[in-house]
């Protein structure tokens, strides 16, 4: 009996050890669902619009030249047009704009958009222009007259019923030469006035470009190259990067994309804290766009930039990069940035930097 006794002692011994390990096992595989659930589509049903401009007002002495200064909402029309991807659930969310990049469509990052909100954000992504030369001052306004449609309560009327966008938690983002015009939100070369006196939110730049090359920026300048800090955005960074951006797909008929000396690097390099650094190693300048975009330009955006071939991962990174930080900074739930600080691994691509600026700024910290 006595050696009955003990050999089921052992057993039940044996048995709580394993359900303690599958109880251990069930949470980890719990938390990585939730850190990776970032990289998927979130919980939220998206509505996708298009709404179009205000028309101008021009003078038969000015008809020759349209300017953004002769914008100016009509009706409730924003002084561009835009692709807002909204939550269907009712509810209030925090607002990104996104910028597009050089010669880019709105349109191109549509499902870029719909991955942002299906976690809960209104998306709104102008078309800043169709052509453009090197000068980056009247996207810059236009950008700037946009933010402050939405921030006067523009965007109500065209979202989802029970929707409505808080106007006072804007975060801007851009990729290419439109994280260039982020930037240049945020540091103040144009009026951008929300409400309350809310400040722009957070700030995410995907694969920055500032010009051609160091010492070749296109106007106005953004990057300093005074070194660490010189860069002081009153706002959270994320700078997330591509491995093969700046990288010629045919040199020297098709330069590198984003052009080593006025990219991603320089940009991180000088931001103030708090600010991270995420660089997708296999991945091209414009591998997070649509799987399809059509036109000319769409085949563009193939063609002249280095790929890493299929875009859903390098799209579903970016998406899931950009909510876990502007939830962390306009949500206060810091879990997910946190998670890709501690398990890069778990990201859909992989990661060849991932650096995070931790000095506290105005009671802040990582």
């Amino acid at each position: 009996m006595n050696t009955i006794a003990f050999a089921a002692q052992i057993l039940a011994f044996c048995l709580l050890l394993l359900l303690l390990l599958l109880l251990q096992l069930q949470t980890t595989m719990a938390g990585d669902s939730s850190f990776s659930g970032v990289f998927d589509h979130g919980s939220h049903g998206v509505t996708l619009v298009k709404v179009d401009e205000a028309p101008r007002k021009c003078s038969s002495a000015a008809a020759a030249k349209k300017t953004d200064d002769d914008t100016a909402p009509a009706g409730g029309a924003p002084p561009k047009p835009l692709l807002v991807a909204a939550p269907c659930d009712a509810g209030v969310y925090p607002v990104v704009v996104f910028l597009h990049g050089y010669l880019a469509y709105n349109s191109f990052y549509s499902q870029l958009f719909e991955h942002v909100a299906s976690h809960g954000f209104v998306v709104v992504g102008p078309q800043l222009y169709t052509m453009s030369g090197p000068d980056t001052t009247d996207e810059i306004n236009s950008a700037a007259a946009v933010i402050n449609w939405l921030a006067a309560g523009g965007l109500t009327s065209k979202l989802p019923p029970n929707v409505r966008a808080d106007a006072t938690k804007i975060s801007i983002s851009g990729h290419s030469r439109g994280g260039k015009v982020a930037f240049a939100l945020a540091l103040g070369h144009a009026n951008v006035s929300l409400r309350g006196g809310a400040t722009i939110a957070a700030l995410v730049a995907v694969d920055p470009v500032d010009g051609f090359a160091a010492g070749k920026q296109t106007p106005p300048p953004i990057l300093t190259y005074g070194g660490a800090n010189s860069l002081r955005v009153p706002a959270p960074v994320m700078v997330i990067g591509t491995g093969l951006g700046g990288l010629a797909r045919a040199a020297p008929l098709l330069p590198a994309c984003a052009p080593p000396g006025v990219s991603h690097g320089e940009f991180y390099g000088e931001c103030a804290a708090p600010a991270c650094h995420l660089v997708a190693r296999d991945y091209g300048h414009t591998d997070m766009m649509d799987d399809v975009t059509p036109g000319a330009r769409g085949l563009a955006t193939r063609a002249v930039c280095r790929s890493g071939g299929a875009r859903a991962p390098m799209r579903r990174f970016v998406g899931g990069a950009m909510v876990a930080f502007v939830k962390r900074w306009v949500e206060g739930e810091p879990e997910l940035l946190e998670c890709v600080r501690a398990r890069p691994e778990t990201a859909p691509v992989v990661l060849s930097a991932v650096e995070f600026r931790d000095e506290a700024i105005a009671n802040h910290s990582y």
